[in-house]
C-alpha cells in the first residue's frame, strides 16, 4: 500500500510540475504576457517571437526539463512503467493546467523532455527530424507534428511494452488536438513561418 501511495503522489507531483507556467514567468519578467501577445500560446515559440531568442530558449529548456524531471523521478522510484505514467502526467499538466483553467501550452517540449529519458536514441532521431523539417519549411508547427508522428512510429516499431506504446500514441493525439488551429491554417495556406506571428 505504501508503494502505491508513493506512486500516486509521484504522478500527481508530475502533473503539478507540468503546470508550472514557465512561459509566463520568463516573458513576464520582460514585460510580456504570452497569452495576450503573438499567437496567444504560452509556449517557447511564442515567447521567442514576443520576448526574444534568449527568453524563448529559456522557456524551451524549462518546459523540456519539466518532462525530463518528472520522467526521471518515475524511473528511479518505480521503473519504466511509472516513468511512462509520470511522463504523460507532466505533459497533461503542461497542456491542461488546473491552475490556469486548463489553458496551457501545446506540450511539444515537455513531451520531448520525457522522451529523451525513456527513448534516448529515438529522441535524438526525432530531434534531427525536427531540425530538418523546421529548416526546410520554416514552420515550427509542421516540424512539431512531423516529429510527433515520426517518434510514435519509431517507438511502436522498436517493440516497447504496450503501456509505452499506448502513452506515446495518446500524447501524439493530444499534440495534434492542441495544434488543430495550426493544422487549419496550414490547410488554408495561412500558417506563418518561423519568426512570424503564428
Amino acid at each position: 500500500m505504501g508503494v502505491n501511495v508513493v506512486h500516486v503522489a509521484l504522478v500527481v507531483g508530475a502533473y503539478l510540475l507540468g503546470t508550472l507556467p514557465s512561459a509566463h514567468y520568463v516573458a513576464g519578467r520582460r514585460g510580456f504576457d504570452p497569452t495576450r501577445e503573438g499567437s496567444g500560446n504560452p509556449g517557447a515559440t511564442n515567447v521567442f517571437r514576443v520576448a526574444g531568442t534568449r527568453a524563448g530558449m529559456i522557456v524551451f529548456a524549462a518546459d523540456m526539463g519539466k518532462g525530463a524531471v518528472a520522467t526521471t523521478a518515475g524511473l528511479i522510484v518505480g521503473g519504466r512503467s511509472l516513468a511512462t505514467v509520470c511522463w504523460a502526467a507532466a505533459v497533461v499538466g503542461h497542456v491542461l493546467p488546473v491552475t490556469r483553467r486548463f489553458r496551457g501550452g501545446k506540450g511539444v517540449a515537455t513531451a520531448g523532455g520525457g522522451a529523451w529519458v525513456l527513448f534516448g536514441t529515438l529522441a535524438a532521431i526525432g530531434t534531427v527530424i525536427f531540425l530538418v523539417v523546421a529548416r526546410l519549411t520554416r514552420k515550427v508547427s509542421v516540424a512539431s507534428l512531423a516529429t510527433a508522428v515520426s517518434m510514435v512510429l519509431l517507438i511502436i516499431l522498436s517493440g516497447v511494452p504496450l503501456l509505452e506504446a499506448l502513452v506515446a500514441t495518446a500524447l501524439t493525439v493530444l499534440l495534434f488536438v492542441r495544434h488543430q488551429s495550426n493544422v487549419r491554417r496550414l490547410i488554408a495556406g495561412d500558417e506563418g513561418s518561423w519568426g512570424s506571428g503564428s
